[in-house]
């Protein structure tokens, strides 16, 4: 059996208009992940909620830090939480 999670994230560096999202997105759906991901705020961020399985999830937490071609991640901070299944899909919330 394997255990569910939520992991929540932030990723700051050079991660908006470099195609981090749909980078996201993929690789979210490609494991078989729901939830979503946005821009944060200040311009410099991208917020990721995804659940899952775990260690699908600590996949996609080591992609986070690498991120597409153009981007540039100083920093992914990450925490762990009991999953609320309320996500069906993977998306791009704006």
């Amino acid at each position: 059996m394997t255990e569910r999670a939520r992991l929540t994230a932030t990723v700051r560096g050079k991660v908006q208009m470099v195609g981090f999202r749909q980078f996201v997105v993929e690789r979210a759906r490609r494991l078989g992940l729901s939830g979503w991901v946005r821009n944060g705020d200040d311009g410099r961020s991208v917020e990721v909620v995804a659940e899952g399985d775990r260690s699908r999830l600590e996949e996609l937490l080591r992609l986070l830090h690498e991120g597409p071609r153009l981007a540039v991640v100083h920093s992914v901070d990450a925490s762990w939480e009991a999953p609320t299944g309320e996500f069906r899909d993977f998306t791009v919330r704006w």
